[in-house]
């Protein structure tokens, strides 16, 4: 049954991930001048997975792989424009490479033991940096470059709002009773 269990979680989130790719997909192809949208779409849709993968029980043998996997394809994806709805903004950046690297990192020091820090780290990463992204350029605030890239009060606001509420759900789901960290099968 692990092996099923397993297979069933990435089964799971695989189909999430085609959901999440077609839509950005879509979102390039409905809005094709604002490339940086299906570019977020992935990068906050991706977030949830490692809430699937808790709530799936996916082991660290499967989840570390991936996400190093996912980040290999990402380097690839940077340097030849595979998926281009990921990667043409019109700026150079390693941002989808930093990010699967990330959470690659957070696995290796937190999964399965401390899955709610994975869980921060992902979606604070997903979330609040996704909607600084999409926010920032879009609102006119105050600007400044910051090792070469654009930033803006508008985004920085986004990404702080972004953060605390993700931080917000998951500190109010792991109070005692409402949220446990399901066991890993032995």
């Amino acid at each position: 049954p692990i092996l099923i269990s397993q297979l069933i979680g990435i089964a799971v989130v695989l189909v999430w991930l085609v959901v999440v790719l077609g839509t950005a997909l879509l979102v390039r192809r409905r809005w094709p001048d604002q490339r940086e949208w299906s570019r977020k779409v992935v990068h906050i849709g991706t977030g949830p997975v490692v809430l699937l993968a808790w709530w799936l029980n996916i082991s660290i043998w499967v989840a570390l792989p991936a996400a190093l996997l996912v980040t290999l394809a990402a380097a690839l994806n940077h340097r030849y424009r595979l998926l281009p709805a990921v990667e043409d903004v019109g700026r150079h950046s390693y941002g989808t490479i930093a990010y699967g690297a990330s959470i690659a990192i957070l696995l290796a020091l937190f999964w399965p033991e401390h899955p709610l820090a994975v869980a921060a780290g992902v979606l604070v990463m997903a979330v609040g940096d996704g909607l600084a992204g999409l926010l920032g350029p879009q609102l006119n605030s105050p600007r400044w470059r910051l090792f070469g890239q654009g930033k803006s009060l508008a985004g920085t606001v986004a990404m702080a709002a972004g953060s605390a509420a993700v931080l917000s759900v998951l500190a109010m789901a792991a109070q005692p009773g409402n949220l446990t960290a399901p066991a890993l099968p032995s």
